[in-house]
């Protein structure tokens, strides 16, 4: 189904929708078993919390991680950290707080205390794919695009953090265990992300000190144990084994990777990407077979009111962090930037997951998960499949605003070659614009998480970049002492004999191709 939205350019929905559909199929067919009797399959159709938390989720966490562009990241962490800890903080309150407020007016469905700001905290997780697919395909300033990815890949970890610290959180002492809930968050985040980190750090001093590049396959191997090992000590430890294998994954692909051979890179970037989209689909076709398999409980006053409190919690998120943020930026994040920020705000597979295995009683689960599944549908066809629209929307409010005319793209591509070639480089001046094409282009994309994500143009393609000899702060540390001392420097015989490979590699394919298609010519002049 996936392929069959590449193949006819379906470009406007997401492929996790396609997959809830497919989900969808297999849960009605399952339905008609049942109802006739053939079989018993009800267990199935149910999301295992075991297999979800060991084996879908770390894959999806930690290429998350490992598939971030770190000069861009590293060059926004404050701002990302912010929005990810700080803003889910706010989020989850705005949700919490206000339908408990509404259940006690007896305007929404009632919840207690705990079990509102719990369903704060888990909806409160965005899952960006299908807007992060269009930022790629249409050339978003790198700042953008990536406060809006590493926002998403922390905040997915912050979240079910919080919602496991709120779950586990004493009502009957609620004052004297609110600073112990939130003491126990911040140790619980800070050290998983050590213990994580610490993983990779010696895993890159590992690498770097054996020669395991001549052994491929246990090279590929030792780098799936470290991947791991920090969710299970962390898990073991009554910490967070998604921050630690986030820290891992993050930390893993900033020192360890380099120190991999070329082979072993390809193949971790490959299998890690693969599993994490396996994960996830596993996830979304859950939810769909939810739709039949799950007793649902819709109430349409609790849903209207906590789709509404999502986008007004994302919305004071985004505006209020934005102004703290820019007293210390550089660069600062416009309005028209911070309109695309909050409509990028998604829900998806992980919200759900959260909301199927919460331990309340069967009534209000039921009205969490049934109004959690519609969420995650509706912001993820209705804004997910729109984002181009809203882009547009701001370019056309930035020329009004600005009374600039808009050029073309074919305009603007001759522009941009002819400024290349006599300035030698082709930046653009970051004013008022959110930094997309002047028109969007015709290019194909796919809102598809089996494309590489992460990826975007550097900072320094586009604003101007300080020399590494005039980095400042942690770039400058990490360049003078913790680049040198983790990462391996390799011999030209080395490099050279690498490159020998991927030419076998290369050749071998080519004459196998070669071959097959000598003897499809061959059979056609026979016949």
């Amino acid at each position: 189904m996936v392929y069959t939205l590449i193949k006819f350019k379906f470009h406007y929905l997401p492929e996790s929708i396609a997959i809830v559909f497919l989900g969808f199929i297999i849960g009605g067919i399952f339905q008609i078993f049942n109802h006739f009797n053939i079989g018993n399959i009800k267990e199935e159709e149910m999301l295992n919390p075991t297999i979800f938390f060991l084996i879908m989720l770390p894959p999806i966490i930690f290429e998350s991680g490992y598939s971030l562009h770190k000069g861009n990241f590293f060059a926004n962490l404050g701002s990302i950290v912010l929005f990810a800890v700080l803003g889910t903080a706010i989020s989850a309150f705005t949700i919490g707080s206000g339908l408990w407020v509404l259940g006690q007016a007896k305007i929404s469905y009632g919840l207690t205390a705990k079990q509102s700001f719990g369903f704060g905290a888990l909806i409160s997780a965005v899952d960006p794919v299908a807007t992060l697919a269009i930022f790629s395909a249409i050339d978003v300033h790198p700042t953008l695009y990536m406060l809006v990815f590493g926002e998403s890949v922390l905040n997915d970890a912050v979240s079910i953090v919080m919602t496991d610290t709120i779950i586990h959180f004493n009502d009957t002492e609620a004052g004297s265990a609110l600073g112990t809930a939130v003491g126990e968050f911040f140790l619980s985040f800070t050290m998983s992300g050590l213990i994580g980190a610490a993983f990779a750090l010696l895993l890159a001093l590992l690498l770097k000190h054996i020669a395991l590049q001549k052994t491929p396959s246990l090279e590929f191997c030792t780098v799936c144990l470290f991947a791991y090992g920090p969710y299970f000590l962390a898990e073991g430890l009554h910490l967070s084994g998604i921050m630690a294998i986030l820290s891992s994954g993050l930390v893993m692909s900033h020192y360890a990777h380099y120190n991999l051979s070329i082979m072993t890179q390809v193949t971790v970037q490959q299998v890690f990407r693969t599993f994490a989209f396996l994960a996830e689909s596993c996830v979304f076709a859950y939810l769909g077979m939810a739709i039949f398999s799950f007793n649902h409980n819709f109430q349409p006053a609790f849903i209207i009111w906590s789709l509404i409190l999502c986008l007004v919690g994302r919305g004071l998120n985004i505006g209020l962090l934005s102004l703290l943020a820019n007293r210390f930026r550089t660069h600062k994040i416009t309005f028209q930037q911070q309109f695309i920020m909050w409509f990028s705000g998604l829900r998806g597979a992980i919200a759900f997951a959260l909301a199927l295995h919460l331990p309340f009683d069967s009534e209000t689960k039921h009205v969490i998960v049934s109004a959690t599944l519609v969420i995650v549908l509706f912001t993820v066809v209705c804004l997910g499949g729109s984002t181009t629209h809203a882009i547009k929307l701001v370019n056309w409010w930035t020329d009004r605003q600005t009374g600039r005319q808009r050029l073309s793209s074919e305009d603007r591509n001759r522009l941009h070659h002819d400024s290349t070639e006599s300035l030698g480089y082709g930046g653009e001046e970051e004013g008022e614009y959110v930094h997309v094409q002047t028109d969007i282009p015709d290019t194909e994309y796919m809102l598809s998480k089996t494309v590489e994500l992460g990826r975007s143009k550097h900072l320094e393609e586009v604003e101007p970049q300080v020399s590494d000899h005039h980095a400042r702060g942690w770039a400058r540390w990490d360049q003078r002492y913790f680049i040198p001392f983790f990462r391996k420097r390799f011999t030209q015989q080395e490099i050279r004999r690498a490159c020998d490979e991927m030419q076998d590699l290369t050749t071998k394919w080519h004459t196998d191709v070669e071959g097959g298609s000598q003897l499809l010519d061959e059979d056609e002049h026979s016949l």
